[in-house]
């Protein structure tokens, strides 16, 4: 079978896109999904995403991690909704439906502004850690010097120890650069590897951060990936429940071409 392929990255998070409105790669494994994002036998990419109709919304979303498995993306969310804006139909906004739940997202510029769901429970451990779910599920430890940090090793201790090797955990190293500014670094699960950026952890950073300063009320956090900069602006009345949540960034079209499959 050929494959009709588009590639996106957001912030160094880098996907393969796949245009399914007719419904073309429906019968497409996750062991082929698997094997296209793989960087020495296929296209090579930290996840993928089909494009699909939906009756209900503008478009949907089917997100797989490189290794096959599904969850929400961040940054994917963000390259789709690019996609579709270059290649389908172009609109300032976009309504969209993903594996969490219903999302919008807006053209500002050169970025999308992506709604992300309301976070209403945080998890506050020993030596300011921080548990949380923004469409994939994070486990945020703040730290001095993260850039020196063996981010592979530390994020596999967490991501296969007893409590998390089951269904894993996205492991985050986060330091505060000054105020409302921070650096982190990203161990993915289903990836298994660090990665530029991630989308959702950059989120749960963002909103660690508010937890661990008792910050309250409209708020505006820049956070340096290693891929990129990315932003997240919410809402929160006591720093226990987050909502108006979005995350805000580049999106961007790298190539397109064919394989077969």
């Amino acid at each position: 079978m050929q494959i009709d392929f588009f590639k996106y990255q957001g912030a160094g998070n880098d996907f393969i896109v796949l245009d399914n409105f007719s419904g073309r790669y429906d019968k497409l494994t996750v062991f082929q999904f698997a094997k296209l994002c793989d960087r020495r036998y296929g296209i090579g990419g930290d996840g993928l995403i089909k494009i699909n109709s939906d009756k209900n919304v503008d478009f949907g979303i089917d997100y797989y991690n490189a290794d096959g498995t599904q969850s929400f993306c961040g940054n994917g969310a963000r390259c789709s909704v690019r996609f579709v804006n270059e290649f389908i139909f172009k609109r300032d906004s976009y309504i969209f439906n993903a594996i969490d739940g219903i999302h919008d997202a807006q053209l500002e510029g050169g970025d999308i502004s992506l709604e992300m769901k309301d976070v209403e429970h945080i998890e506050s451990g020993e030596d300011d850690t921080y548990i949380l779910q923004t469409g994939s599920p994070h486990f945020i430890k703040f730290e001095k010097n993260i850039k020196t940090a063996d981010m592979i090793a530390f994020g596999k201790s967490i991501r296969y120890n007893d409590a998390y090797k089951e269904n894993g955990i996205n492991v985050n190293l986060v330091e505060q650069i000054s105020e409302n500014i921070l650096n982190i670094r990203t161990y993915e699960r289903g990836v298994e590897d660090e990665t530029l950026s991630c989308g959702t952890g950059i989120t749960a950073a963002a909103i660690a951060y508010a937890v661990k300063n008792d910050i309250f009320g409209d708020i505006h956090i820049f956070i340096e990936a290693k891929g990129g900069d990315l932003e997240v602006k919410f809402f929160t009345e006591d720093a226990k429940s987050f909502n108006k949540i979005r995350l805000i960034g580049p999106a961007e079209y790298v190539f397109k071409g064919e394989i077969h499959v």
